[in-house]
């Protein structure tokens, strides 16, 4: 169904152009599906806000909206897809412009979190977009939080000047291998997908050896601690392309974009950039995405991967039957993974091979990695270097460190743990204290494998939970006009 959109009102663009966007989950979501009640404020059903995390741990709320769902391409996994019979609308710049100020004035938002679709070609849609964003910093000097998207295909210099400008920036790979990428989205080039990570990756470089510091971004301060993690086992070598720099499309933005007002070198993309692989619409297995994981942190040098449990929105051969639920558990799953690859000092070859290529979903993969290489355990607590202790499940970062500054003045006991934060009912498996356990136990996999899975949590998430907040209640604003009357008050 084609409508046009000068016959929708803001109001309407906003409700369908805010609900396309929540199937991307490079930022937070609610995962809360409330209605609207009469006599009651706020409504979280439908899409419209996402939550992202300041660099000082603040949960930030986003406006979280496409810039327009019509597109030329036909992905088979994607709701917008050309082939699919949807309403179709395109916000301009000015009215991006006019709902994230509007918005963040009445203290609903503190950013804004921008996609699209392709309209015409990638570089058109990356002009518009560009606009929105340059009004936005230079017309209406909106110094908030603003997220990206990155067009593949799109043209050198509309990348460049939009990493002046915004604080993240993001291409989706969509998929983690070349494989699916074929059988799912055969139009898109994995050439021209890795093409404006490589891009965005040697601008913040740039950036990064103009002020001193060094060419691969800061991470967790735990890290410092490790003597062996995957971003020290490759470091980030930059491409050098031999190309002269770009020039911009707007020369007036050489000074006030390129270099602050103290004549210091402008931030390009601060907050780094990330990526989104779909879960559960090809057969990859959990090794191939935790592989392409790694070597996306490792040869990019990204923020954050993001993994999205696929939902069957569209009938097709190739992709799960519709009705079929996400496969959040194996989401939840990568994600713990993801967090010892960055963290915890662990490989992907580690944790996954070609024999066990999956995770157990019953199990943390810190619990099943530990299962399978009982012959590491148990561990003293007193005497275990730093990297050690993070092995031990139900140890974190913080507790690991708490320990090692903590046995300097005496000797831990179980009683010293549990005031540290471990959580013995799963470290208690795993560790000895002063050449003791906690209580008589059989180092035996299979009886502590049945006393783990009995300990599991058992509020798995709701299949339809992964819709985020949403803008407005529904019985509030019914009236098409309601936005722009909000918005003149």
């Amino acid at each position: 169904m084609e409508i046009s959109s000068k016959d929708l009102s803001l109001n309407e663009k906003l409700k369908i152009l805010a609900d396309a966007a929540k199937y991307d989950v490079a930022c937070t979501s609610s995962g809360s599906s409330r209605r609207g009640k009469k006599g009651m404020l706020g409504n979280t059903e439908a899409a419209g806000i996402c939550h992202s995390f300041s660099s000082d741990g603040r949960c930030v709320s986003l406006l979280k909206i496409l810039l327009s769902n019509e597109c030329i391409y036909d992905c088979k996994y994607c709701l917008n897809r050309v082939s699919n019979d949807r309403v179709r609308t395109t916000f301009t710049p000015d009215e991006i412009c006019t709902l994230v100020v509007e918005f963040y004035r009445r203290n609903y938002i503190e950013g804004l979190f921008l996609s699209s679709g392709i309209i015409k070609s990638p570089t058109y849609t990356m002009e518009l977009m560009y606009q929105a964003i340059y009004l936005l910093r230079t017309k209406y000097h909106f110094n908030g939080y603003i997220h990206v998207k990155a067009i593949p295909g799109t043209s050198d210099e509309l990348i460049t000047n939009m990493g002046y400008l915004v604080d993240r920036m993001s291409v989706n790979l969509e998929l983690p291998t070349i494989d699916g990428l074929k059988k799912l989205a055969p139009h898109k080039n994995p050439k021209k997908l890795v093409a404006p990570i490589r891009q965005i990756q040697n601008g913040i470089v740039d950036h990064r050896l103009m002020i001193g510091k060094d060419a691969s971004m800061e991470r967790s301060q735990s890290n410092k601690y490790l003597k062996h993690t995957i971003f020290q086992e490759n470091p980030y070598q930059r491409i050098q392309t031999g190309s002269s720099p770009l020039t911009l499309a707007d020369p007036s933005l050489k000074n006030t974009l390129r270099l602050q007002n103290n004549g210091k070198p402008a931030s390009f993309v601060p907050a780094g950039q990330s990526t989104q692989m779909i879960i559960g619409a090809t057969g990859e297995s959990d090794l191939q995405l935790l592989s392409t994981t790694q070597k996306l942190y490792q040869q990019y040098d990204l923020k954050r991967v993001f993994y999205s449990a696929y939902v069957p929105l569209n009938e097709d051969s190739n992709l799960p039957a519709l009705g079929t639920a996400p496969p959040l558990l194996r989401e939840h799953r990568l994600y713990q993974a993801d967090w010892l690859l960055r963290y915890y000092g662990f490989e992907a070859k580690e944790l996954l091979s070609e024999k066990h290529p999956n995770f157990n979903v019953f199990l943390d993969p810190k619990c099943d990695w530990a299962l399978g290489h009982m012959e590491h355990f148990p561990v003293e607590i007193n005497r275990a270097p730093y990297e050690t202790l993070l092995r031990v499940p139900g140890i974190g970062v913080k507790s690991a460190q708490r320990i090692v500054k903590a046995r300097r003045f005496s000797s831990l006991d179980f009683e010293d743990l549990k005031k540290i934060g471990v959580v013995l009912k799963r470290a208690v498996y795993f560790i000895t204290c002063k050449g003791k356990t906690q209580y008589p136990l059989k180092m035996d996999e299979d009886f502590i494998l049945r006393n783990l899975l009995s300990q599991r949590d058992q509020t798995l998430p709701e299949v339809g939970n992964y819709q985020q907040l949403r803008l407005f209640d529904d019985s509030c604003f019914s009236d098409s006009q309601a936005v722009m009357k909000l918005l003149q008050s």
